[in-house]
């Protein structure tokens, strides 16, 4: 499910816009796919977006990662977080690019700005592990921080591993097993290894 708002549309835009959305979500990719390419090819952020998901995944359109990029470029440059984080994972990955780790945190840290919860983790995980910008844990733990407020379970856990070892903050065992438990009550398998660890040294634990 992509989640991104509906940009201002003329109202019979609009319209067409939102009968190509509900084709998508229904899985009518041939109905979808006419509709939002003539809005894209006209400047329509969202529905370049739309259209670059649907070549990434091959959606009614045969697969083809050159053209998700270039149109999540499109809307990436018109500020639309989605498509900045989604442009990040292709450089990341050498998907329809050449494998660039600065370009993914470039495009990472422009969607995490705009509190978009991955790119926040995948923006702490690029500072933590140095891969695309200087090492530096202070920063992962930061935005870390950003996402598991937005109830990222990753980043939850990312979180408390950091309170735990004290990398990046100050150790706080409590800190770490809230952030375990955070993360834990969401599936996390990770979390919840680390919780029930922390349960039996009591480390953390509340009384």
């Amino acid at each position: 499910t992509l989640t991104i708002g509906v940009a201002a549309l003329p109202a019979a835009a609009l319209a067409n816009f939102q009968s190509a959305t509900e084709a998508y979500a229904r899985g009518d990719y041939s109905a979808a796919e006419p509709e939002f390419r003539r809005l894209a090819e006209k400047g329509n952020p969202l529905a370049q977006v739309y259209l670059a998901v649907m070549y990434e995944r091959g959606q009614g359109v045969e697969q083809n990662h050159r053209h998700a990029v270039y149109w999540y470029r499109a809307a990436a440059g018109q500020g639309v977080a989605e498509a900045q984080f989604n442009l990040g994972l292709l450089y990341a990955k050498g998907f329809g690019v050449s494998r660039d780790h600065v370009t993914a945190a470039r495009y990472y840290r422009a969607a995490a700005e705009q509190g978009h919860p991955g790119a926040q983790l995948n923006l702490g995980v690029a500072y933590e592990t140095g891969r695309g910008v200087p090492r530096d844990p202070v920063a992962a733990a930061g935005w870390y921080r950003e996402a598991a407020r937005q109830g990222n379970a990753a980043a939850q856990f990312n979180l408390a591993r950091m309170y735990s070892t004290g990398k990046g903050v100050g150790r706080d065992d409590a800190a770490a097993f809230g952030w375990y438990r955070e993360s834990a009550e969401q599936g996390h398998a990770g979390a919840q290894f680390s919780l029930a660890m922390a349960y039996e040294k009591g480390r953390g634990v509340e009384a």
